[in-house]
């Protein structure tokens, strides 16, 4: 079974019309897409990711890290050129890539760094002060009567 049926789901939810499309296209993709190259995501707190990429015989300039929504972009392509040698075993992949991260609302990326071949994202999410939960105070008097607001006639 490669689809899902959300329809039961969005009678009672509001606003995750986009999970249909993402669950589709998250079938859709090859394995052999999610295998090059290897990566770890790690929770570093409570609103801290860490993305590392093994991107061994990539440098600085060959690498492109870009966020734009809610998608973190990570491009690879090699700049050096292939020098034809006679290999017994050629292990380490030097292809182009383009590994896509879809972030959940209000994540962003806040740096990268290259170290001993891997690329370490550093990803915060910060929801801002109007959508952070808060307390309402309930009142208690008597005198506390529901307001009316009339409607004026057109």
């Amino acid at each position: 079974m490669r689809s899902f049926d959300l329809s039961p789901l969005f009678r009672s939810t509001v606003g995750f019309d986009h999970l249909a499309g993402m669950l589709d296209a998250a079938t859709r993709l090859d394995e052999q897409t999610f295998s090059y190259p290897p990566y770890n995501i790690e929770k570093l707190g409570e609103d801290k990711y860490r993305v590392t990429m093994a991107v061994a015989g990539f440098g600085e300039g060959d690498l492109e890290v870009t966020s734009k929504e809610n998608s973190l972009v990570v491009t690879g392509r090699s700049t050096k050129e292939v020098k034809p040698g006679e290999y017994l075993h050629r292990g380490i992949a030097g292809r182009a890539f383009e590994r896509r991260f879809e972030l959940a609302d209000h994540v962003r990326a806040t740096e990268a760094s290259l170290v001993n071949g891997l690329l370490s994202i550093d990803l915060v999410r910060e929801v801002p002060e109007a959508m952070k939960p808060r307390s309402i105070a309930i009142s208690t008097k008597a005198s506390a009567e529901p307001k009316s607001v009339e409607a004026k006639a057109a």
